[in-house]
């Protein structure tokens, strides 16, 4: 049965992105989120929790650069370096200096897989294979993979999480610096589909659950081998199943100890690749029902963005039994925009770009400067009887335009390069991404937070009859370069101008505080609002109509 978490927005003292609640369902269970805050994550490297002197050092960096939220890996080799022997000295060092800080910690389980491969798992464990068994290829080859058709597997490792969650529940309890824990680490067998130890072949030959029944349209008892033979897809479906089972054991282990939100994440299907060349069974969107049968005490499925295309990948994870949380996405100069983008297209429960400790200063300040505008929305909303109607925009060189439709208003929101002017805009240089937060105040207002973006606003009858023009550096309309789109007829309607454009800043009650008003060539004389890229800013938009 689904357990589903509530967050409250103390846990972050006074970062909140919006007080609304959010359903999650799951066979027979309903719970309600009391809020959702903003996790302003960031994920340490792989390595960076490894010692205290780095510990020491990394946190209030993170602290500088804006975060709220640290990912740390807990890695299984140091919590148990000897079999029954416990030491959580590095654990302890995260949460204190996390506290010292102002930061909330969730960690990672870095225990029986990491990335696919057991590379984290204590050596006496990696040794003994005999006990501990690893997967194989179809042709018998093992691999630095634990088989998680292993019940020592399984005890090995849910005895030492167990112990690891027992000494958090001593550690936090009554304090809240842990607010998430991650199970295992981009969970999937590598160079095959599936698993083919002699356990689970033996699994393989057994019947499938009547549970998937429905989902794979079964009427009858049937193995898994009688059902797919040798489909890669159907033996991903089927090593899915069973990665969940495994991680529902964690999954349960932890509520019994310290209950809080659990959640397991994802490397992406990409760029053409076949299961197992990707790590398969995975908890990829596409696989999200074999998920939540196997795994139902988990919360949340979360992608790990790496490659192009974060629109899509985003979109697939935020399903009304899934919000969205991306734990790990690229460290870039464009990981602010994104963030903006999440935040505002699908009220993400939070963004985080992975080894933010080891970027530049020109990718982390992108990060810094658009949570600094991500806390500044947030407390408008959490100030708001209700939440307001918001809409996320990301934006690059091929992907340059949306049109929201809001009632009678059309928005047409643009690349901030594809205004003529600017020199970036058509000598053949790459364009960095444009993103932004869009927010309904009330009818003819509207916030515009983030960079490189360029709105107009226009009524429905307006843009119907409008002229598509092509415009000069000067921004007036290029001689001759002039087609009009709908019948030469009489305008008859309505139109919306800008009453005015003001950069603001938003205060800890959720109050507008005025900076300077953008008019004149700021606005192109009434045409649009914009923020250009480099610029970071929140833009308060009111509209009149005649």
């Amino acid at each position: 049965m689904k357990k589903v978490f509530s967050i409250l927005l103390a846990l972050m003292a006074c970062v909140t992105l919006e007080a609304r609640q959010v359903q999650f369902f799951a066979g027979q269970s309903e719970r309600r989120l009391n809020g959702l805050f903003p996790i302003l994550g960031g994920e340490l490297s792989n390595s960076a929790a490894t010692c205290i002197d780095d510990i020491d050092a990394v946190m209030p960096r993170m602290r500088q650069l804006g975060l709220n939220t640290v990912l740390v890996p807990a890695y299984w080799e140091f919590i148990e370096p000897i079999e029954g022997q416990f030491d959580f000295t590095l654990t302890d060092r995260v949460i204190d200096k996390a506290r010292e800080n102002d930061l909330k910690v969730i960690f990672l389980w870095f225990g029986a897989w990491k990335n696919s491969m057991s590379c984290y798992a204590p050596l006496w464990f990696k040794t003994d294979t005999k006990r501990f068994p690893r997967a194989m290829t179809k042709a018998g080859k093992p691999m630095e993979i634990a088989s998680c058709f292993s019940e020592k597997v399984l005890e090995a490792d849910n005895k030492a999480f167990g112990s690891f969650m027992r000494h958090l529940a001593e550690k936090d309890k009554g304090t809240g610096t842990v607010v998430m824990m991650q199970i295992e680490n981009e969970i999937g067998m590598l160079e095959a589909a599936r698993d083919h130890s002699p356990l689970a072949e033996k699994a393989y030959q057994s019947q499938i659950p009547r549970i998937l029944w429905k989902t794979l349209g079964i009427q009858q008892p049937r193995t898994w081998q009688e059902h797919f033979g040798d489909d890669i897809y159907g033996e991903e479906k089927f090593m899915a199943y069973h990665y969940a089972k495994y991680v529902e054991q964690l999954a349960q282990t932890a509520r019994s100890i310290y209950d809080m939100p659990l959640y397991v994440n994802a490397a992406m299907n990409s760029r053409g690749r076949l299961p197992g060349q990707y790590p398969s069974a995975g908890p990829l969107a596409h696989l999200i029902d074999f998920w939540h049968a196997g795994a139902p005490s988990i919360d949340l499925l979360a992608p790990d963005i790496y490659d192009t295309g974060f629109k899509g990948w985003a979109e697939q994870y935020a399903l009304p039994n899934n919000p969205l949380f991306i734990p790990e996405s690229r460290c870039c100069v464009n990981s602010g925009v994104r963030a903006m983008y999440a935040f505002g297209e699908h009220q993400a429960l939070g963004f985080s770009p992975f080894a933010i400790d080891q970027a530049a200063p020109e990718e982390t300040e992108s990060v810094t400067r658009a949570y600094g505008l991500i806390r500044q929305c947030s407390m408008l909303n959490a100030q708001s009887s209700k939440p307001n109607a918001s809409w996320g925009l990301l934006f690059d060189q091929q992907d340059k335009e949306r049109i929201i439709n809001d009632g009678q208003i059309v928005i047409t929101c643009r690349h901030f390069f594809t205004l003529p002017w600017n020199p970036r805009a058509t000598d053949g240089s790459e364009w960095p991404e444009g993103g932004a937060m869009l927010l309904k105040l009330a009818t003819n207002e509207y916030l515009l937070a983030g960079s490189g973006i360029v709105v107009s606003f226009a009524t429905a009858y307006e843009k119907a009859f409008e002229e598509e023009k092509v415009l000069g550096e000067d921004g007036f309309v290029v001689e001759g370069k002039k087609e009009l789109t709908v019948d030469k007829k009489r305008f008859s309607g309505k139109r919306l101008g800008i009453a005015s454009v003001d950069e603001v800043s938003v205060d800890s009650l959720g109050r507008l505080n005025y900076i300077r008003r953008e008019n004149g060539d700021q606005d192109h004389q009434g045409r649009h609002a914009r923020i250009s890229c480099g610029e970071w800013k929140i833009l308060h938009i009111k509209l009149y109509e005649y």
